[in-house]
């Protein structure tokens, strides 16, 4: 156990470090067979936030021979604290090394969090490479949308589970029992039973071979693993098993409320969104169980604010009766109750006015891309009148901000496209002021804010060749310039780091020594602006002679081997050629309750939306 107290007083908030939170996990070491640490590569205020964190968490913590602990990316101060004192990363819980644990766990929420998983390796003085670390240290796990593409990490992360993790880890606590009472425990022999689990993929037991100008030439299964990775999927969502008793932190986190997750997966196939494709299908939670397990949850913890999760919280189907019947608990005891992901098109007056009537806060609507053409080349299925007729709502119902996403950077997209969002911005500011005077809000802002487009893989757009950095700010200059109101706000995003997202979410395992050497040279905290070293990336790209441009400056061709193709998310190959072929016509898809466009989804699973796709 690791004194650290007396070493906190030199850093910015030391309630990161700490620990004992209350609802916070403590075991009899005795009674414990296997030891996990749930390793989130970010800082303590985003993994406490995080919703998966609570969900695995709970999981294993309710195995009785398991200990699932916490542990986090320190700040820089606190990193070189341990530097400096030679002391080991550790688990939140018990102050134990990393290094002490059965299994290290990351979730890879971000691709810009790579160096952050080096850097708490590092910290617990574990080798970078899977094949440098003995029978002796650590497993090293991951997960996370970022699995999907898991060839970056590939030779540093010992196997990947890909899909939902609630129902996975369970299997691979079982079989690592097994393995770890044997007299002779061979790692490598666990790691290939792994294989047989569905939504296990271990690297080491694959090779990649590539032609002259770089694409991958053949991918080969060694030892009996399977071609085909499938990822994991729960089916009865309802049956899931939900943290009730989540850690309360002693610090402000990013999102400092209790969260009830409504339903996974979107009905809506927005083109550019990873989520709502690797997130199929749609389940849904009954409204009884998400009152009782939000009502159980404020109960437990003594928050004083509620928020649904989901990627549309405007499409569950019984969301009117949630709403009721949660606020009849939440609007007694003034606590607060939000529902974010809502939809411009189908924005519910009347339900933002009732969730609202304990604290008032701004409404934020994605409307993605400023002209008709471009949303329907998105497949967004948003229009404009649908815009400014819920701007003219709001405004005269008493708000007073409105904050509106876009991206730049989009396929197939044109300055005119560009400026549209300038254009749209505008016309809701119109909307405004054509309101009487008596009628209008005070005090008006509309927040505008744009992000650079990073193609995804299992996206329609994942052959598309990603804006250069001098494109995305010749784009960014242009809303800059035009974009001046006092009643407007325009916000933007670096194009540099988007560009090198772009990298690690369509690289190859040939990235992993590129990883490795910029973070040597000082990278770590990279999706934090002030802590971004592009150039220190630039240095790692060309001293490893790797072309960055080769992985998001170019457009792919339909019969290149994706280094992702190995991987099935369910939705097939043939549906995003599909969709990527209408958003060239700006053609749009209805989205799955108007019509099955037939995904494939429903070859790894069953739900209601994808009745029709059975019966086709």
């Amino acid at each position: 156990m690791i004194n650290i107290e007396r070493y906190l007083n030199s850093v910015e908030k030391p309630s990161r470090y700490v620990g004992g939170e209350f609802g916070s996990v403590i075991k009899d070491k005795e009674n414990i067979n296997i030891r996990v640490a749930f390793c989130f590569p970010d800082t303590y205020e985003i993994g406490m936030s995080h919703l998966g964190l609570r969900c695995i968490y709970n999981v294993l913590n309710s195995i009785p021979d398991v200990w699932c602990e916490r542990s986090f990316m320190p700040w820089v101060d606190m990193e070189a604290v341990h530097k400096e004192n030679k002391i080991p990363l550790y688990a939140l819980e018990s102050k134990d090394a990393l290094s002490d644990f059965d299994m290290l766990g990351f979730t890879l929420q971000y691709e810009m969090s790579y160096t952050n998983v080096l850097a708490m390796l590092d910290l617990s003085d574990i080798p970078f490479l899977s094949s440098e670390r003995s029978d002796n240290h650590p497993i090293i796990c991951a997960g996370g949308p970022c699995a999907v593409n898991p060839e970056p990490l590939a030779e540093i992360i010992d196997f990947f589970m890909v899909g939902e993790g609630e129902e996975v880890w369970p299997e691979i606590i079982d079989l690592y029992r097994e393995f770890k009472k044997r007299e002779n425990y061979v790692k490598d022999e666990f790691l290939l039973a792994l294989t047989k689990i569905k939504g296990v993929y271990v690297p080491k037991f694959y090779e990649v071979d590539y032609n002259e100008d770089g694409t991958i030439k053949e991918r080969r299964a060694l030892k009996g693993a399977p071609e085909i990775v499938e990822k994991r999927i729960i089916e009865d969502f309802d049956a899931l098993p939900h943290p009730e008793n989540i850690i309360v932190p002693y610090t402000e986190i990013v999102h400092d409320r209790v969260t009830a997750e409504i339903f996974r997966g979107c009905i809506r196939g927005c083109r550019f969104c990873q989520a709502g494709f690797i997130y199929r299908p749609v389940r849904e939670k009954s409204p009884e169980n998400i009152v009782e397990l939000a009502v159980k949850s404020l109960k437990a913890t003594g928050y004083d604010e509620v928020s649904l999760c989901s990627l549309s919280t405007s499409d569950y189907t019984r969301l009117t009766e949630l709403t009721d019947n949660l606020m009849k608990y939440t609007n007694e005891r003034k606590i607060n109750f939000c529902l974010p992901s809502l939809r411009v098109d189908n924005f519910d007056l009347g339900l933002a006015k009732k969730v609202q009537e304990v604290r008032k806060t701004s409404l934020t609507f994605a409307p993605e891309a400023g002209t008709q053409r471009m949303r329907d080349v998105i497949n967004k299925n948003v229009t404009e009148e649908d815009v400014l007729k819920t701007s003219e709502l709001i405004f005269k119902n008493g708000w007073n901000s409105v904050k509106f996403y876009f991206m730049i950077g989009l396929p197939y997209e044109t300055d005119e496209d560009v400026l549209g969002i300038k254009d749209l911005a505008f016309k809701v500011q119109d909307t405004y002021f054509s309101i009487d005077k008596p009628q209008r809000p005070k005090g008006t802002r509309i927040t505008v804010s744009t992000s650079s487009f990073v193609p995804k893989p299992f996206t329609p757009f994942e052959w598309a060749a990603q804006d250069k950095m001098e494109t995305l700010r010749h784009k960014q200059d242009l809303l800059k310039s035009e974009m001046k109101s006092r009643l407007i706000n325009y916000n933007w995003h670096d194009a540099d780091l988007s560009v090198l997202e772009g990298v690690f979410a369509r690289g190859d395992r040939r990235l992993g020594k590129v990883l490795i050497d910029a973070y040597k040279k000082g990278c770590r905290l990279d999706g934090w602006q002030e802590h971004f070293k592009y150039d220190k990336w630039m240095e790692a790209f060309s001293d490893n002679g790797v072309d960055y441009s080769f992985y998001n400056h170019r457009e792919r061709s339909y019969e290149e081997i994706l280094p992702w193709d190995f991987i099935d998310v369910g939705v097939t190959k043939k549906f995003l050629i599909e969709e990527n072929e209408k958003a060239k016509k700006a053609a749009t898809t209805p989205n799955c309750r108007q019509k099955c466009s037939g995904c494939g989804i429903t070859r790894l699973a069953k739900c209601k939306e994808c009745l029709n796709e059975l019966k086709n």
